[in-house]
């Protein structure tokens, strides 16, 4: 798979937000890093990077990252290994300790995606989800609702929209405006990004943006009219989506995070199921590790963070004890 966050066009992309990147390649590795700003300092990101082609090449990208951190003045590198041959079961956690890596706090993105595989026919990638969605996408004509694609970043404005009524609903925060605004002036023109979007007698009820890399589709932000939702548009959209990428030729549709199997009350569970119902199978990775560059500005950062972290979790066992004794004498 290529990595659509490791690619020119996410490159010009970060460019046009002001940011500061580096793009280095040797013989079986490449990376993309940007420079962020931390609490620590510096840091130096490889999102789902760097991409080696066995362990001998990672080590060798790893060896170049440190050495751009050190001329960038970065405190560390945050990286996220997708395809160095560490494997992602408990040798390939080893391995990366064994570097000098350590886990990073949080997942930068996902440690678990779902994919799809493109070189089938057609039909066996209908036939390959679930009957429900199938019956769907080849009969939702039948009440009105049709489909396009748009490359006009005007028209982000729709997928806007149903983000906002969607986060309301549900009580989670979308990425912002100015954010997708931004990601759509960059990708769309380019032909690096494609809205899909579901029409009711013309009128917009759902939309999709999926980003493109050489060989893989990202379905990466997407949301429905709530007022329509019995329709169930998002079903067909994302069968179209899918479909639309083979055609075009790419071999992969990825369809982005997805909770543990034994996890089902993750927060994610339930676009887990409904991604999953479109067939495919999980890709799973290392997840976000950290490589301390500056080490003693590395400690002191970890040490100022777990502080708040215990500072943040007595206060809300404070604020619950305190809120059960009012009840109690209430």
């Amino acid at each position: 798979m290529k990595y659509f966050l490791q690619s020119p066009e996410w490159e010009s992309f970060q460019r046009s937000l002001g940011r500061t990147v580096h793009r280095r390649q040797g013989s079986g590795w490449s990376f993309l890093a940007i420079e962020e700003a931390n609490p620590a300092g510096k840091v130096l990101y490889t999102p789902y990077g760097p991409l080696a082609d066995n362990v001998d090449a990672f080590d060798a990208a790893l060896a170049e990252l440190v050495k751009l951190a050190q001329e960038c003045g970065a405190v560390f590198v945050r990286l996220e290994p997708v395809d160095a041959g560490l494997g992602s079961d408990a040798a390939g956690l080893s391995a990366m300790r064994a570097r000098g890596l350590e886990p990073a706090p949080a997942n930068q993105q996902p440690e678990l995606s779902w994919v799809i595989d493109l070189d089938q026919t057609d039909k066996e990638i209908l036939a390959d989800m679930k009957s429900a969605n199938r019956n769907l996408y080849r009969n939702i004509h039948k009440k009105g609702v049709s489909f396009r694609q748009s490359t006009d970043p005007a028209e982000i404005s729709i997928l806007l929209e149903f983000l906002h009524q969607t986060a309301t609903r549900n009580g989670f925060k979308p990425q912002s405006d100015e954010y997708l605004t931004a990601v759509a002036k960059s990708l769309m023109p380019a032909g690096a990004a494609t809205l899909f979007i579901a029409e009711l007698e013309g009128l917009p009820i759902g939309a999709a943006l999926a980003y493109d890399s050489a060989d893989t589709r990202v379905y990466a932000h997407a949301a429905v009219d709530p007022e329509h939702r019995k329709l169930s548009a998002g079903v067909p959209l994302l069968v179209g989506l899918i479909l639309d990428a083979k055609a075009k030729g790419l071999s992969f549709v990825d369809l982005w995070g997805v909770a543990p199997a034994d996890q089902p009350n993750h927060k994610w569970a339930g676009f887990t199921a409904f991604k999953k119902s479109f067939g495919g199978h999980q890709v799973a990775y290392l997840g976000t590790w950290d490589l301390p560059v500056n080490k003693i500005r590395y400690r002191l950062y970890h040490a100022a963070r777990g502080a708040r972290t215990v500072l943040r979790t007595g206060l809300g066992r404070v604020r619950s004890l305190t809120k059960n004794l009012r009840k109690r004498f209430s």
